[in-house]
């Protein structure tokens, strides 16, 4: 995978997980449009400062996964002008809920959530995946609290209806651990009383991703076959590709 598509760094300082998806290669080798398609861990840390930045890239449409305790907890991304915000929450149970037991396989137990995020999240990710399948809603940022898990799906699932590889979509959902790793050092510098992160809450080992989208498969023949299950129409994936492929 070339990942020079994806900067080193995102260009927002309380930001640790923003790039843009673009710059992969899809069906018949043709790229995924830079430009048109960005992921980010949460918004809500945006402040006047980063305006001009934000602005710049020309991002029409937030998709904002998070639960409905963590809009109302952290807050949403500055209502800037012409900026339009949809909140969609893939209906999936709480990770506190069924905790990763140490020395266990850590990709078992992503690939696991995952799965039972794409089986009760069906109508979210749909919706997402259909708003991004609409040119007028581009550019588009989807995001997450740390954008490697909700965001990651999501992300991988359009990428795989654009027909990137899987070892692409999990080399770029595997870019999360740098992220994440960088997100960990902020908040023990900004708040040296929190607990450290689990392992689950860090981690994207590119094992999980492709374990996903294998099993996602055989369950449903085809990621555009699931995508069909979720209602998504011929039509909308079809304009998927039109307007993200070059």
């Amino acid at each position: 995978m070339d990942v020079t598509h994806t900067p080193g760094r995102s260009p927002f300082p309380a930001l640790f997980n923003f790039r843009d998806v673009g710059g992969l290669t899809g069906h018949d080798g043709r790229s995924v449009r830079r430009s048109r398609l960005y992921r980010s861990d949460s918004l809500h840390r945006i402040d006047e400062t980063d305006r001009t930045a934000f602005t710049a890239l020309g991002i029409r449409t937030v998709i904002d996964l998070r639960r409905h305790s963590e809009v109302a907890r952290d807050g949403r991304v500055p209502a800037y002008d012409g900026l339009r915000y949809r909140h969609i929450h893939p209906e999936h149970r709480a990770w506190a809920e069924q905790l990763y037991v140490p020395g266990t396989s850590l990709t078992r137990y992503l690939a696991d959530r995952y799965a039972d995020l794409a089986r009760t999240g069906t109508a979210g990710l749909a919706e997402a995946i259909g708003l991004i399948a609409d040119s007028a809603n581009a550019p588009v940022v989807v995001h997450c609290v740390a954008g490697k898990d909700r965001t990651g799906i999501v992300c991988g699932l359009a990428l795989a209806v654009l027909g990137v590889s899987d070892d692409d979509i999990a080399a770029d959902y595997a870019l999360s651990t740098e992220a994440s790793a960088r997100f960990s050092a902020w908040v023990a510098a900004t708040m040296p009383e929190a607990e450290e992160l689990p392992p689950p809450f860090l981690a994207s080992p590119t094992e999980a991703m492709l374990l996903f989208l294998t099993e996602l498969r055989e369950g449903y023949g085809s990621v555009e076959g699931y995508l069909r299950h979720a209602g998504l129409t011929d039509a909308q994936l079809a304009a998927l590709r039109a307007h993200l492929l070059d």
